[in-house]
């Protein structure tokens, strides 16, 4: 409790006291961690899976520390070294680690604001090296067939279709696409406005085809999805919640499967078959960084190297001396 206000943490249970199931027994929380997290949970643009992050990395520390009847506020850049050997050794990835140690450099930075350390023990700590894997993406024609394959003569395959046909159109994240309000989208304008990470805004165009599948949708197929009942969601379920990101998810393999696509999948496949596609044929990166939501454009520099491997692909198969 700070200032006579209990605060929540992200679990829901009240800071500096914060019980959480463990594997073995319940688990109580540092009040210095509990306290960390009800500050990031207070501030705007983390989702609720960095948040679990935070949480997740930071009691993972903190075990380690109490096994050696130690503090996770004691913790030394000895200790740290040491946790990151004996999560190598049993296995754990680079990038898992890296996101570890990232989430342990924002604890202690708080901590060293606050004067509750006096040095901060990930100051001199490396990131592990990460390789850069190349999205999985889709061919043209691996997704035409993919949207092909709702059924549009039910309700249900209607929407569906409209999903995924809006999906490819306009790069949306999953959690973006199944959160979409009816007041987000503007058919006449050819528009759709979304907040993705970090409350920002950005409007994308939805092309003709997105837009005449939705048309087709928004009506008397939507109403009998429904049954009567009313919802803001623009896909909702039968029962007008919003969709999942697990059961779109699902819907994607399924589809694929029916599309005859073996290849494996990733939640976000037709994300990065939208940003690779508008780059093989010639768009501009700065504008494939607005589309997609970027906030550098670091990040969409990796489809350059997706169309460097097409091109490379397509020189050794049709060039005389490929």
């Amino acid at each position: 409790m700070r200032g006579g206000v209990k605060c929540v943490t992200p679990s829901g249970a009240r800071s500096g006291h914060t019980r959480v199931r463990m594997e073995d027994a319940a688990f109580e929380l540092d009040p210095a961690v509990a306290r960390f997290l009800d500050l990031v949970w207070m501030e705007r643009g983390l989702s609720a899976n960095t948040l679990a992050a935070y949480r997740s990395d930071l009691q993972l520390l903190q075990r380690w520390q109490m096994s050696r009847g130690r503090s996770i506020v004691a913790t030394a850049r000895a200790d740290l070294l040491e946790f990151v050997a004996d999560r190598a050794a049993q296995g754990a990835r680079p990038r898992s680690t890296a996101r570890q140690i990232s989430s342990f450099r924002r604890f202690f930075r708080q901590l060293l604001r606050d004067g509750a350390v006096a040095v901060d023990p990930t100051a001199d700590v490396a990131m592990p090296k990460l390789g850069r894997p190349l999205p999985k993406s889709l061919t043209e024609d691996e997704v035409e067939r993919l949207l092909a394959a709702p059924n549009v003569d039910e309700p249900l395959g209607l929407r569906d279709r409209a999903m995924l046909e809006l999906l490819y159109a306009t790069g949306l994240r999953v959690s973006e696409l199944v959160t979409l309000k009816h007041a987000q989208v503007n058919l006449n304008q050819g528009v759709v406005r979304v907040t993705g990470k970090g409350n920002r805004e950005r409007l994308v165009p939805l092309g003709a085809e997105a837009i005449s599948w939705l048309a087709r949708f928004d009506g008397a197929p939507r109403a009998s999805l429904l049954e009567g009942r009313t919802t803001d969601h623009l896909f909702p379920t039968r029962r007008g919640a919003a969709m999942t990101r697990q059961t779109f998810w699902h819907m994607i393999k399924r589809y694929a499967r029916r599309a005859g696509i073996n290849k494996p999948l990733s939640p976000h496949t037709l994300r990065h078959a939208f940003a690779t596609h508008l780059i093989n044929h010639g768009a501009d990166l700065r504008v494939v960084q607005m589309l997609l939501g970027h906030s550098d454009l670091s990040t969409t520099q990796i489809y350059t190297h997706v169309a460097r491997e097409r091109l490379k692909d397509l020189h050794a198969r049709h060039h005389p001396r490929g």
